[in-house]
């Protein structure tokens, strides 16, 4: 099972490659907040439909989460308008590198410290060389 998730999650990364490289031809065409704007709009409305036909929660527990938790879509828009403003800059793998060197480098700290719930795994030297590797491979991304 472990494979599914993990095979999941490698879809998911391309998804966010072609993402990248499609936001940032409309964002270049339309403008790069209209961009933004456009596809969180039709991604909600493919939700919203997978809400209606398929989901079994219950939204109107939303009144009842911790407010911090709700600032993921302002995390998820501010993603969007990022690579849609950045990908025609630099190009889509400069970019993903980069982005992933944040989610490890910010996943690395959540994880070491439990933040916001999450489970306690500690940094080890074998870890933070990883990272240090990840950060040395994105200075030869962008040196020219």
């Amino acid at each position: 099972m472990k494979w599914l998730f993990s095979f999941l999650a490698l879809l998911g990364g391309c998804a966010i490659g072609l993402q990248a490289v499609i936001n940032g031809g409309l964002g270049k065409k339309v403008g790069a907040v209209e961009g933004a704007f456009i596809s969180f709009v039709i991604g909600a409305l493919a939700l919203f439909f997978v809400v209606i036909f398929f989901g079994k929660g219950n939204i109107s527990a939303v009144s009842h989460v911790p407010k911090w938790q709700l600032i993921g879509g302002l995390l998820g828009a501010s993603y969007v308008f990022i690579m849609v403003l950045v990908v025609p800059k630099i190009g889509v793998t400069p970019t993903l590198i980069t982005v992933i060197a944040g989610q490890l480098l910010m996943g690395a700290i959540i994880d070491h410290f439990g933040l916001l719930g999450g489970k306690i795994v500690p940094l080890d030297l074998k870890k933070i060389l990883a990272i240090v590797m990840l950060f040395g491979a994105l200075f030869l991304f962008h040196k020219k």
